[in-house]
C-alpha cells in the first residue's frame, strides 16, 4: 500500500499515485482538498514503501515503523503534537515506537514528519502499512 503513497520534496504533505501519464505522474494530494496534479521528473518524488528509518544495527522499512506508531496509537491519530512537543518528547516517542532507532543518524526534524505522515494516512482511512506477504516472510 505504502509503493503508491508518494512524497515530493519541498511539498508538504503525502500525495497518492491515481495514474502515469508521458514524462509524468498524476497525483491526488491526501488532504482534504483532494486535489489532483501531474508531477513532472524533474520534481523529487519518493514512494514511502522506499523510505527506511535508521537503528543500531541496520535499516528498518518505514511501513515497520508506521505500524509500531498504529500499535503504540491504537490506530487513532498520534498523541503527540508534533508541531509543539519539545525534543525530548519526541526523543521519547520515538524510543517507545522504535527503541533501537540511532539516535544520531534519526532527526528531530524526522521523528516529526514521522508522526505527521502517519496521521496524515490515519486521517484518510490508510491503516495496512505492512503488506501481508511481508509479514508471512518476517515471521518465518
Amino acid at each position: 500500500m505504502l509503493r503508491t503513497i508518494l512524497s515530493i520534496s519541498g511539498k508538504p504533505g503525502l500525495y497518492k499515485l491515481i495514474s502515469q501519464g508521458k514524462n509524468m505522474l498524476i497525483l491526488e494530494a491526501l488532504d482534504e482538498t483532494k486535489k489532483r496534479f501531474p508531477a513532472y521528473g524533474h520534481d523529487k518524488v519518493i514512494s514511502l514503501g522506499d523510505i527506511a528509518m535508521y537503528t543500531d544495527d541496520e535499516e528498518v522499512a518505514l511501513g515497520e515503523v508506521l505500524e509500531a506508531v498504529k500499535t503504540k496509537e491504537n490506530g487513532a491519530v498520534a498523541s503527540i503534537d508534533y508541531k509543539k512537543a519539545s525534543a525530548a518528547e519526541l526523543q521519547a516517542f520515538m524510543a517507545e515506537v522504535l527503541p533501537t532507532y540511532d539516535r544520531d543518524r534519526v532527526h528531530n526534524s524526522d521523528i516529526k514528519k514521522l508522526i505527521q505522515w502517519y496521521n496524515i494516512l490515519v486521517s484518510n482511512g490508510i491503516t495496512e502499512f505492512v503488506a501481508a506477504e511481508e509479514e508471512e516472510a518476517t515471521e518465518e
